[in-house]
Formats: structure tokens, C-alpha cells, sequence
């Protein structure tokens, strides 16, 4: 009998991380796929279970079971945020993806091999062949071309698809300055955002130049990263890296400022992505301690309340890995409670992922759709005619989930409700 196979080279996980668990259950009630299956192994502890079981070579790391799991998890961080030991379960489940893809690597066929060069390697890393994509679908969008998807299996995929902008928000080293500037902002313009949330970054443009920050938007920025590091591919992810911490250094800017919550959580972690590399250890780490979440930025900021308002019933939909990874939920909050006329109801579970988690509701399209139920029926309940987020990924989902219960909800951005009060969206 062969023996079981555990975790070699680079990118482990790490045992000092997962011997720190003293499996006390907490995480369990947080963890979206155990709230939905009530196994074990299916919450953090099981899997950091299976984690330790596989450095300690009691179970093969290619084993069914084991990769159901570190590819079922959303890599929420629900479970970082209740630790009571503080677990950096992140680091886990990210290493042991990426343990699991380099093993698998001998065995793909080279048409798999293709395609995951393609949708990594190229898409995130040259954005120009991802806007000249995105003309594509946006074309077949407006020609409804894509109801012929279905006939070639990308039925779901295309009713995920974003809505692609009628115009994008491609950086080009623009500069917007304010009237009186206290400091200057690099604004992370991020990769699908920029063809399908180019609102959001003229939104954000606008309310931090009111705030009295000077704009900048670098043209040798790039994607965050993140997907390919959830996706079991930290090289990549550290090559992405690299593009936007020496953007920023040549900028000149006092503050990295990310308006989706996924992009944030990366960019505040490329410490830890090159915690090993003697070369960009320090650079990373003082890249990161400068990038913030744009409600964050206005919520410090002296920004006076909108005169005009908005009398609108308004729930939030708290993202992941803006409530959980960067632990920033109050500021959201009080720049929407600055909208005259506003109310906002709370939602129940507002914190549980809807199922976006990156490219989660693609890969595992079945869990996917049952959280998204869950989050849908929370919204139904409190009543409101829009749902405020503050990530793209969970703003899709969720619109997505609404189209689907024919309910007429809005889905919108913290910022664009806010830019739309002072009259300017």
C-alpha cells in the first residue's frame, strides 16, 4: 500500500497556525457551509483537522475527501473573527490549495492547462485582454446573444455575468485634485471593477476628493491578487503583488484606498504573502500598513453629512472579507446613518457569506446557490427596497439572487448611495 502523501516545498501550511487550535466550537456557528450541513468537516475545526492529518501524512493530500473540503471552503474568515485563539485559518486553507494544485499539476491535460493559464495567468495578469473580453459579453449583453449560453453550458455563468458598463474606468495616471488637499489617495481600480463597476470608482473619486484627498489612479497598477491565491495559486498572486506595491511606491501617494472588500483584505496581507521573501518582506509589509477600505478613509475623514438625502428603507449586506478579514463594520454603518432620510433595517445574518466568495459561485455552483437562498430570504425579511454592500463580488451575487425571486431590490455600493445624496452621482 502506498503511503499517503503530505505537503512538500513552498507555501505549507503552517503547523505553529493549525496546533493553535483547541477545537472550542466557536468558529462552527459562523462557518456558512456548516451552518448549511451540520458536519463536522465541514466547519474550520474539521478541516484544520485535515489539514494536520495530511502534514502528518495520516491522510493523502490528494485524497476525495480532503480536497472536497480545503474546495468547499469559502475562505470567509468568519471563523478568524471569533477565534479565541486566534487561528489564522486563512493562511491554511490558502497554502493547502495551493499544496493540493501543485500536485495536481503532473496530471492535468494540457488543454487544462490552457485554460487555467488563460483564466489566471492571463486574464488578471494583462487587464487589457480582460476590457477587450469584456466588449465581448458587453456586446452580446446588449444583443442578447447570451441567452444562446445555456446551449453551451455557460447557462449559469452567464446569469452571473455582470452587467458590463457602458463605459469603463481604465486608470491612466489620472489625477484629481482637491481644493485643499490633506493628502493624496492611489485608488485601486482593481480588474473586473473596472468594466463593471466604473459608477462605483467615479462615486469613490468624487467623495474623496470631497473629503479633501487628491486622486491619483496609476495606469502600472494591476489585479489585487486575490483570486489566484484562493484559487491555489500564491505565485501568481505574489507576481500580481509585486505590480501594485511598486505602483504605489512610485506614486507618491499617503494612502492605498480599495473600494471592494476582497481586493482590501488582499492588499492588507501581502505582508504575510511575502512574509519569506528576503527581497519584498519589508516593502510588502509597509505597502500594506498604508492600504484601507475607502469607508474607513471617509468615515476618519471631516466629511459633512449631504444636505439633499435619500428617504429609502436600506439594508446591509456585510462583506467577508471586509467584516471578517479587516474586522471594519462600523464605518459602513455610520456613512450611511449620515444620509438624511435614510433608514436603515438590519439584516438577519448580515455577516454570512451570500455564496460570492471570488469565483466560489462558479466552481461550486451548488452551495453557492443555497447560500445565496439563505441571503436572499434575510433580505426579503427587513423589508428594504435596496441592499447596501461595499464589495462587486457580493453586489453580483446578491443581484443575481434577486432577479431570480423576481424581487425589484436594488443592490448599490455604500459610495453610490452616499455620492447620490450630496446630488453628485
Amino acid at each position: 500500500m502506498t503511503a499517503p502523501t503530505g505537503f512538500t516545498g513552498e507555501d505549507q501550511p503552517d503547523a505553529s497556525i493549525f496546533n493553535q487550535c483547541i477545537r472550542c466550537g466557536f468558529c462552527l456557528p459562523t462557518c456558512p457551509t456548516y451552518l448549511e450541513t451540520f458536519t463536522e468537516t465541514s466547519g474550520p475545526r474539521g478541516r484544520i483537522s485535515l489539514i494536520k492529518s495530511v502534514a502528518e501524512e495520516r491522510i493523502d493530500l490528494l485524497s476525495a475527501g480532503f480536497v472536497e473540503q480545503m474546495e468547499q471552503c469559502l475562505d470567509c474568515r468568519a471563523c478568524e473573527a471569533v477565534c479565541p485563539s486566534g487561528v489564522r485559518y486563512g493562511q491554511l486553507v490558502e497554502t493547502a490549495r495551493t499544496q493540493i494544485q501543485k500536485a495536481r499539476e503532473p496530471d492535468l491535460t494540457p488543454a487544462a492547462r490552457r485554460m487555467r493559464a488563460l483564466l489566471l495567468g492571463t486574464l488578471f495578469r494583462r487587464l487589457d485582454v480582460l476590457r477587450g473580453l469584456a466588449s465581448l459579453v458587453r456586446f452580446a449583453q446588449r444583443t442578447h446573444l447570451t441567452a444562446l449560453a445555456g446551449a453551451f453550458g455557460l447557462g449559469e455563468a452567464a446569469k452571473l455575468a455582470p452587467r458590463i458598463d457602458d463605459r469603463f474606468f481604465v486608470p491612466r495616471d489620472q489625477r484629481y485634485p482637491a481644493e485643499k488637499p490633506a493628502g493624496v489617495a492611489f485608488l485601486h481600480a482593481g480588474c473586473v471593477a473596472q468594466v463593471a463597476f466604473a459608477r462605483v470608482h467615479e462615486a469613490s473619486v468624487r467623495l474623496l476628493v470631497r473629503a479633501g484627498l487628491s486622486v491619483v489612479v496609476p495606469s502600472d497598477q494591476g489585479c489585487c491578487g486575490a483570486i489566484a491565491v484562493h484559487a491555489g495559486d500564491m505565485p501568481l498572486g505574489r507576481d500580481l503583488a509585486k505590480r501594485n506595491i511598486a505602483a504605489f511606491e512610485r506614486s507618491g501617494a499617503d494612502v492605498y484606498v480599495v473600494n471592494a472588500a476582497g481586493c482590501g483584505s488582499a492588499l492588507k496581507e501581502y505582508g504575510e504573502l511575502f512574509a519569506h521573501d528576503p527581497q519584498w518582506a519589508e516593502r510588502a509589509r509597509k505597502f500594506s500598513q498604508r492600504v484601507r477600505d475607502i469607508t474607513e478613509v471617509l468615515d476618519a475623514m471631516d466629511l459633512a453629512p449631504p444636505k439633499r438625502g435619500i428617504v429609502v428603507d436600506v439594508t446591509y449586506q456585510e462583506p467577508c472579507h471586509l467584516a471578517h478579514a479587516q474586522r471594519v463594520t462600523a464605518a459602513p454603518r455610520r456613512l450611511l446613518a449620515k444620509i438624511p432620510g435614510l433608514r436603515l433595517l438590519e439584516m438577519s445574518e448580515s455577516s454570512v457569506c451570500c455564496g460570492s466568495a471570488g469565483i466560489y459561485n462558479l466552481t461550486q455552483p451548488a452551495m453557492a446557490a443555497r447560500l445565496q437562498r439563505r441571503k436572499i430570504e434575510n433580505v426579503a425579511r427587513t423589508g428594504a427596497t435596496i441592499v447596501a454592500t461595499a464589495n462587486p463580488g457580493c453586489a453580483l451575487q446578491v443581484s443575481a439572487g434577486l432577479r431570480a425571486a423576481g424581487s425589484d431590490v436594488r443592490v448599490a455600493h455604500v459610495v453610490e448611495l452616499l455620492d447620490e445624496a450630496y446630488g453628485t452621482g
